[in-house]
């Protein structure tokens, strides 16, 4: 599985119910509310076969009272060995 992260904006007063719905889409393996820039912060799994691209359009974006996202794809997780 290959993990990466997408910020999210959302429209104004919406961050809540866009977590909740990417929540119960069980798309996400884990969702964090964020100051700054952007109201979100959600890390996803794919298959290495999946195109991050189009799961990103197809599966996120289509999501209601999202207004913009960032996405970072990540190389390495380092930790104790």
């Amino acid at each position: 599985m290959i993990p990466f992260f997408v910020q999210f904006k959302c429209e104004l007063g919406k961050s809540y119910a866009v977590a909740n719905a990417i929540a119960e889409a069980e798309i996400a393996s884990e969702i964090y509310s964020t100051a700054g820039e952007y109201d979100l912060l959600v890390k996803f799994y794919v298959d290495r076969t999946t195109d991050i691209g189009h799961f990103v359009a197809e599966k996120v974006q289509v999501i209601p009272g999202i207004k913009d996202t960032h996405t970072i794809i990540t190389f390495k997780a380092f930790g104790p060995k």
